[in-house]
């Protein structure tokens, strides 16, 4: 199936619908739900500096791991508070992996057409947050974890406003994951890894060029080992970095302090 695959009504309206702000010192916070081209709306959470912008923006997409307290649009948010302080807003979106059960509740069955969808609502939420009048649509970072990184790098095969991406812990294919329940065995598992090859990251990376690409990788992830890494970042094109930390899947500290310092400057913000 071929990029149309992720064509939409891009002037479907947004019908966003307040849930309450706070502010401190740098930012200001705002919740909000927005509808989707599928009869379902999203939380997603704006976080900005205070003044008029326009200022450069980073879509965050959160990890997958029911058994953290963060496995949902609030994992990035002392992170997007942060880059409110050097200037820039951040949007903190749920996806369909905000679901904690979602995995065991999915099929192999739905998972073609779910992964459309998600691309789908990943394209919508960038209209909702570059029709923002205070946001510079040309300053755009994107930040994905886990099946962010890997939904991030479909996007931006079929997508071109993001100016550069951070990929953490994703694997190159998804079958590497959706095989993990239900397991399939024999033709069942082939013709599975086969329906899904053409969305597969691994594929897909090299068309995100020339965006700058920064891949973080835990050395002691038991998701995405070593070889599975490697293959991924040689796959994509050149500008890329890759850096490896001694961490598990959730990466560490410092993977925070490196992403937002290479963000920054992808950015042209102030130094971190």
């Amino acid at each position: 199936m071929t990029g149309e695959s992720f064509d939409y009504d891009s002037g479907l309206p947004h019908d966003i619908r307040p849930a309450g702000s706070r502010t401190n010192d740098v930012s200001t916070t705002t919740e909000f739900t927005y509808a989707t081209p599928y009869d379902r709306r999203r939380a997603a959470a704006l976080v900005r500096p205070h003044g008029d912008g326009p200022f450069p923006a980073t879509l965050y997409v959160h990890w997958y791991e029911p058994a953290a307290a963060d496995s949902n649009r609030t994992q990035f948010l002392e992170e997007a508070e942060a880059m409110a302080a050097r200037g820039a807003a951040s949007l903190l979106i749920e996806t369909i992996w905000s679901d904690r059960d979602w995995f065991l509740k999915r099929t192999q069955a739905e998972d073609r057409r779910m992964s459309i969808e998600q691309v789908v609502e990943l394209r919508c939420v960038l209209d909702l947050l570059l029709d923002r009048p205070d946001i510079d649509a040309k300053r755009l970072a994107y930040v994905g974890h886990d099946f962010g990184a890997m939904y991030g790098v479909v996007l931006g095969s079929v997508d071109p406003r993001p100016a550069c991406y951070v990929l953490m812990a994703g694997t190159p294919r998804f079958p590497d994951w959706f095989l993990y329940y239900p397991q399939l065995e024999g033709e069942a598992r082939t013709s599975f890894e086969r329906e899904m090859s053409d969305l597969d990251p691994i594929g897909r990376v090299p068309d995100l060029a020339p965006a700058p690409l920064l891949f973080q990788f835990g050395r002691s992830d038991p998701h995405v080992p070593v070889e599975r890494a490697e293959a991924f970042f040689q796959a994509a094109a050149d500008p890329k970095a890759l850096i490896w930390y001694d961490a598990g899947h959730g990466l560490n500290e410092q993977a925070q302090a490196d992403r937002m310092q290479w963000v920054a400057r992808q950015l042209d913000l102030s130094s971190l």
